[in-house]
């Protein structure tokens, strides 16, 4: 998976869970649950949905590996099928 498919897919699953969400707006290297006010339910609910729309499992001990829209799009395109 390209890193188009993958912000293709998170803007989708941010969509459901913070529909006010922009990711044009975001900078790639801020922590995300900052900038989109997400608590750790959101957070929870952005892993499983990546995991269901892509069938990327994120570990616990990688969550800081995708706390920037950065990480996590690199993370998503690397580890996608």
């Amino acid at each position: 998976m390209n890193t188009d498919q993958a912000r293709a897919h998170v803007a989708a699953i941010l969509g459901r869970i913070a529909p006010e969400a922009d990711l044009e707006e975001v900078p790639g290297d801020v922590d995300l649950r900052d900038e989109l006010d997400l608590d750790s339910m959101d957070f929870l609910s952005l892993v499983e949905g990546l995991k269901e729309a892509t069938g990327v499992d994120v570990p616990e001990g990688d969550y800081e590996k995708i706390e920037t829209l950065d990480g996590l799009l690199g993370y998503v395109a690397d580890r996608a099928a």
